[in-house]
């Protein structure tokens, strides 16, 4: 299950989250200010590891979060 949202502060600044779940639980999240991926979960270190590799892929949800979104 993926849950993306983005926010709008009063005073301008734009922000977003993108993380994902499995089996009921957290999974893995996108930490947008170090481009990496936070593992929530032992078993979601072999997709952390294969998404942070990706880091053409990491600016682009960076930069959807934070401009398109």
């Amino acid at each position: 299950q993926q849950m993306y949202g983005c926010e709008l502060s009063s005073d301008g600044r734009k922000g977003g989250y993108d993380q994902y779940g499995y089996d009921g639980r957290d999974f893995i999240a996108f930490d947008k200010e170090t481009l990496t991926w936070t593992a929530a979960d032992p078993q979601a270190q072999v997709t952390k590891r294969k998404w942070d590799a990706n880091l053409a892929w990491s600016h682009g949800t960076k930069s959807y979060l934070e401009e398109i979104c």
